[in-house]
Parts: C-alpha cells; structure tokens; sequence
C-alpha cells in the first residue's frame, strides 16, 4: 500500500495509509470501529476505489490489474453473505464456479475445506439451519474453495462466543502454516491481536503504530498498575508528584506505569494511607498500547463513526 486514501464528500476515511505485508505473515489491522479497517480491505478487494493512491496484491495493481487481484483473493466479509436457502455444499459450488475452479479438482477442494472447518457431515443442510459460528466456518472455507494467495477477514469472530473464536483461530494458524496463506484481518478485540505477527494500529484512518505485538508493547514499559480510590482526581497529582511516575486516568481507574510494580506497590500503599479501593497489576496489553498511542481506550468508539461511514457511503451511491 502507497498512500492510500478514501473519502467520502468531506470525510476522510483513509489518510495516506503506506505500509507493506510479507508473504506468509499472519497481518493484524487493529483499530475502533469507524478507523478505516474496513475501508482499507474493501480498496484492497478491488470492492472500493482509492481517491488517492494505490497497492499491490500478489504482485498486480488493484487499479489497472482489479480482475487478477480478485483472482487471488479470498474474502470473508464482517456483514453475513452466504445464501440461507443453499447448503453448505450449493454455497461452495457456486462460489467455485464465479472464480472458473476446474471442474476435475473442485470436488476434492470442497471436500478439504469443508472438513477443515468441520463441516463435512452438514455439507448438504441449508444454511438457514446453521449457527452463527457454523456460517463463519463456511464463509471462511467458502473464501478459500479457490486457491487464494491472500485471504482478508474482515472482523472473522466479531458477535461469536469464545470457544468458536478460538476455533477459528486455530483454522487461521492452520492455513498459515500448511497452505502457506497470507492472512490480512482487522479485529478491534485486543486478544485475538496478540496471534498475529505484526500489528498495524489505526485510528482516525491513519497508521499510529505498526510493529510485533511484543515490541509494541514494550513502548508502554514496566508493568501497569490500576487503583480506584476515594477521590481519584485528587489523589492523581500526589502520584505522580511525590512518587514521580507516569500516572494517568483511565475510565474508573489511575493507571500508573512503573517497572517492578511488585516492589513499588509498598511504597504507593505507604504514601495514599488506605485511600485505596482497588488494585490490579498487569504487564502492559495492546489495550494499553491503544491507549498510550490515542489517549482512550479502543471501546470508547461508539458506532457513530461507523454509522456515519454508511450515511457517506449511501450519499455516494
């Protein structure tokens, strides 16, 4: 990607976005609802054009070369696609044929990816039948029926319960490491982030940070404590004056940043005198790496942005 950018009337979606991903990496997009993540992929897809800007998928230009690049995607998109009155089997086949998949090998594909997301023994049930978790499986395997080079998940376990997440992480690893895929997925969960190699955080529809969730992490340094107490305003001066620490509010909370907290706990419990109501110490998260890079947490972004992203877009059509 090479300064990217998309706007709607006077809304500035993507702001110059350059960044590059390697073949083989598992490539988180982290950000609120309303950043950009979704806009980005749709550029990439070919789905949306940039007003500014261009990138490169497999090697061909998603402005002059769209039809290659959709020849080597997959897509799960964050909204339901699949068609309910189909079975699992009848989506994936017709999947197979928009993208031309020879005729010889598209039985023995659909075979694999269904049985990679278990799906094999409900292949000929319709879709309205499914769970929420069973049609992600579906729309996953239906992304891949083609042989992409690169698949793109657009939000792939947003509204699922946690052990259907983590079963479609464990796909996720699964075709990094034996189909050799490159996996581009925007997420605003901050633990499904961690999985990934590197992480690009966006906000406002630009690049903040891009690194590996450990060196990101490291930025914020030493371990992160949180106190509520009896008068949090009052008491956040006096920790940062006479202990001489990076201290600052967050929601409820005073979020202090020491190395060792351990040892420095005594010390915070000597000078605040029991005023103290809560206590909680942690190494740093990417939730406080959002916060140290935005100045607020990643779930204070309500769905306005998001909302307002969709008035633009409707406006434009």
């Amino acid at each position: 990607m090479r300064d990217l950018v998309r706007k709607y009337k006077d809304f500035l979606a993507v702001k110059g976005v350059t960044f590059d991903v390697p073949e083989g990496e598992i490539f988180g997009f982290l950000g609120p609802n309303g950043a950009g993540k979704s806009t980005t992929i749709q550029i990439l897809a070919t789905l949306l054009k940039p007003t500014e800007g261009t990138a490169v998928v497999n090697g061909f230009d998603i402005r002059n070369e769209p039809d290659k690049v959709r020849q080597s995607i997959g897509l799960v998109f964050q909204d339901p696609s699949l068609d309910e009155r189909l079975t699992a089997r009848e989506n994936l086949y017709f999947h197979a044929m928009l993208y031309n998949v020879e005729t010889t090998i598209m039985k023995k594909r659909m075979a694999e990816v269904l049985e990679m997301v278990e799906l094999a023994d409900r292949q000929k049930d319709q879709v309205k039948t499914f769970s929420g978790g069973m049609r992600r499986r579906l729309e996953i395997a239906r992304g891949l029926v083609h042989y992409p080079k690169v698949l793109f998940l657009d939000e792939p376990t947003v509204g699922l319960d946690p052990q259907t997440r983590k079963r479609i992480w464990e796909y996720i690893h699964y075709l990094r490491d034996k189909e050799g895929l490159t996996i581009f997925l925007t997420t605003h969960y901050m633990d499904e982030a961690e999985n990934c190699q590197r992480i690009a955080v966006i906000d406002h529809g630009e690049i903040v940070a891009l690194d590996t969730p450990e060196n990101l992490k490291s930025v914020i340094g030493g371990d992160v404590i949180k106190i509520s107490t009896d008068n949090n305003e009052e008491v956040l001066p006096v920790i940062k004056n006479r202990l001489q620490v990076k201290a600052e509010k967050q929601g409820d909370y005073i979020a202090i940043q020491v190395e060792k907290g351990e040892i420095f706990i005594p010390r915070l419990a000597v000078e605040l005198k029991g005023r103290i109501n809560s206590m909680v110490i942690k190494k740093p998260s990417l939730d406080d790496v959002f916060l140290h890079l935005t100045g607020r947490e990643i779930r204070e972004e309500g769905v306005n942005a998001v909302d307002r992203m969709r008035v633009y877009s409707k406006r434009k059509h």
